[in-house]
């Protein structure tokens, strides 16, 4: 298999960074900007998909996005694309393609790895999904009783938990609400129990996603929750009761899980961009096949946009550009991510592993200490609760906060006038970011002059507005994408590889150690330091060990 890496200098190295070192210090005020540009909005508002992305209030120029647009190109932004998306190697650390553009490829079309097309066995996977989902939603398929299925608890973690939990939380308007659905990724005990306290086993069915089928805290609650059910139905209910999403047939099968109930996927599927693999089960369950479909049309949408259109208005590629510029050359540590849509709740912590696990780096793909930060803190929650709790912070805190404000014209529940007041708060939260309020300004209200300095706001603080028409299936998978995209150009530039993640295996091998030594009373603890030999007694001491 061919490999993606071209031979090149350190980007830090490079004219085009150095000219946007320069040229960083030069950038006007957002108050500046616009009021000598009457058309700053609509030069750099653009379109894509259902979603209006306006990125005037990001503290750039023309120029600005001239000399990132250069940078991309010195960095191969353009080149690694084509070879990710033509099933090369990029994850050059685990020699692995890397085609989650192919999870959502259409029928007929081709896309090989190792000279193999993987696109009819993305749509055998789909296919079979879509039967057992749709079997399952009509009732065709019971429990051992003969009960129908009407709960889904889906055990995973990672990718395995976070995608398939936000996307059918976003989506539940969609879903056959005769059905619940439960998500179980922490190891904490509490997390099962809740999950199942008010269900009944006869009614249940669990949907197991690990691709090894070993992951501990996955498979540490999914044998948790065969006990729960098997003390009810007893062992032969677990053919009925389970399904998995694996690669390993021989463990799922020792586990009692038939194996015409086991879904596959590919190791060129990074568990953070699964939620379209068959790790998306549980929201097909939700949602149903139709549903499902349309959210990989959306995926699609941004797909054919992102490998076909220049970057000069490529909306991705242009995000991940001002992602560089904010933390690269403005120094912001971290983004936020503020949907303003209840549903999109769980959308920032979806982010937070999609964007820092790819990108919290610090070696070049070439192995060498990169030169400049990389993966920026994600965190964010919905609008308008953050408003009311570290807004505060973003408008006048010491730290510059840039930001995605994001929202919809349609209302999933219309009720009064509660959706214009919504959009209301984020349109003003921009533009209040954005320009602030002079201490002139404060006085000319007739402010006491000792508190001038407190109800001053510096102003810019850039934010990304993504304003979508509704918030639909097709929608989603569209936002999606753009994030997905976006991601990997922030990784390309910097050089380094956003598809591994050697940096969680560390703490999982050693609480694989660690974890038989907290069980024997008096037994010798393993080769750790003091601290942590003196917490593994002291934890013995407190469970009566």
């Amino acid at each position: 298999m061919r490999g993606a890496r071209l031979p090149r200098m350190a980007i830090h190295d490079t004219p085009q960074w150095a000219a946007l070192e320069a040229h960083a210090g030069e950038v006007p005020s957002l108050r500046t900007l616009f009021a000598h540009d009457p058309g700053r909005a609509g030069r750099l508002t653009f379109a894509v998909g259902s979603f209006t992305v306006d990125c005037s209030k990001q503290r750039v120029t023309d120029q600005t996005v001239s000399l990132l647009i250069d940078l991309a190109r010195a960095a191969g932004v353009e080149a690694r694309r084509d070879a990710m998306l033509r099933g090369e190697a990029v994850n050059t650390t685990e020699g692995r393609a890397v085609l989650h553009t192919a999870l959502r490829a259409p029928r007929g079309t081709r896309v090989e790895v190792a000279g193999h097309d993987v696109v009819p066995d993305v749509h055998a996977v789909l296919d079979a999904m879509a039967a057992f989902a749709g079997e399952v939603r009509s009732g065709a398929r019971t429990g051992a009783t003969g009960s129908r299925l009407r709960n889904v608890v889906n055990i995973g973690i990672g990718g395995s938990d976070l995608g398939p939990a936000m996307a059918t939380t976003a989506l539940r308007s969609f879903a056959d609400r005769s059905m619940r659905f439960r998500f179980v990724s922490n190891v904490d005990g509490s997390d099962l129990v809740e999950a199942t306290l008010d269900l009944d086993p006869a009614e249940t069915l669990f949907l197991v996603s690990s691709k090894t089928f070993t992951t501990l805290e996955t498979m540490t609650n999914a044998r948790s929750a065969r006990a729960w059910l098997t003390a009810a139905l007893g062992d032969q209910a677990v053919a009925q009761h389970f399904v998995a999403v694996s690669t390993n047939h021989e463990a799922v099968a020792a586990f009692g899980i038939d194996p015409a109930n086991v879904f596959g996927f590919w190791d060129w599927v990074g568990g953070r961009y699964s939620m379209d693999s068959a790790i998306g089960l549980s929201l097909m369950l939700a949602i149903g096949p139709g549903g499902f479909a349309d959210l990989l049309s959306g995926f699609r949408d941004v797909d054919e946009h992102f490998a076909s259109t220049p970057l000069e208005r490529n909306v991705p590629a242009l995000l991940g550009l001002f992602g560089v510029w904010e933390r690269s050359f403005r120094g912001c540590a971290s983004h936020a991510v503020v949907p303003y849509v209840n549903e999109l709740a769980l959308f920032p912590a979806y982010l937070q592993q999609l964007d820092m696990e790819s990108n919290g780096k610090r070696v070049t793909l070439e192995g060498e200490p990169v030169a400049t930060a990389t993966g920026p803190v994600v965190w964010g929650t919905p609008g308008t609760n953050g408003q009311h709790a570290y807004f505060q912070l973003l408008h006048q805190g010491t730290d510059v906060v840039p930001l995605d404000l994001i929202g919809f014209a349609q209302p999933v529940h219309a009720l009064g006038p509660h959706h214009d007041l919504l959009i209301a708060n984020l349109l003003a939260q921009a533009e209040a970011l954005a320009f602030g309020k002079t201490a002139d300004e404060v006085r000319a209200e007739g402010v006491a002059e000792h508190l001038v300095a407190h109800k001053t706001f510096p102003g810019d603080r850039p934010s990304t507005v993504l304003l979508g028409d509704a918030l639909t299936p097709r929608a989603l998978g569209q936002l999606v994408a753009l994030y997905e995209h976006k991601v990997f150009v922030m990784g390309t530039v910097w050089g380094i590889n956003s598809f591994d993640q050697w940096g969680v295996e560390l703490g999982k091998a050693l609480a694989t150690r660690i974890a038989p030594e907290l069980e024997p009373a008096g037994a010798p603890t393993g080769a750790h330091d003091s601290s942590t030999n003196a917490l593994i007694e002291r934890y013995r001491a407190l469970r009566g060990r």
